[in-house]
């Protein structure tokens, strides 16, 4: 009996790159509506995701060409709902209590969910990334970063 092989492109790396690929790039078009300056920072970033993700697909294609069987995308399906109900929860957060409070909350929280308990090891690593966010865009570059709605702006 033939053995019977999933279609190439159904393979759950595949789907990931090709979906991030889509989302970046829908993501990139309004950054051409903004101040060259402002837009820099993310479409920088949502260029490296986009190709990223073609090196992602690239590499799971000769994967799948070599005759690797596809693996699981995860193995701790509840980590990855976690993951992303703390982005929504950060987007959320930033509306409402601004930036530099949801990312300073959200950064040890983060490290702590995934198994980083150093308590000096968190409070360093939020005052160099927010400091360091602050120096070079608020300070650096005078770009406002939101304060959110509940204290208003």
């Amino acid at each position: 009996m033939p053995e019977s092989h999933k279609p190439r492109l159904t393979r759950p790396e595949t789907l990931t790159a090709l979906g991030i690929i889509v989302v970046a790039a829908g993501f990139l078009i309004p950054t051409y509506d903004l101040r060259a300056i402002s837009a820099l920072l993310p479409a920088a970033m949502l260029i490296g995701l986009i190709v990223l993700s073609v090196a992602l697909l690239i590499s799971d294609q000769r994967k799948a060409s070599a005759g690797d069987d596809a693996k699981p995308m995860t193995q701790s399906p509840k980590r990855v709902i976690g993951a992303f109900l703390l982005i929504v929860a950060y987007a959320l957060g930033t509306d409402f209590i601004g930036f530099y409070v949801s990312t300073a909350l959200t950064i040890p929280l983060v490290a702590w969910i995934f198994g980083y308990r150093s308590p000096l090891g968190l409070l360093i690593a939020t005052v160099i990334v927010v400091g360091t966010i602050w120096a070079i865009f608020d300070f650096g570059m005078s770009q406002d970063f939101p304060t959110g709605r509940l204290w208003g702006r």
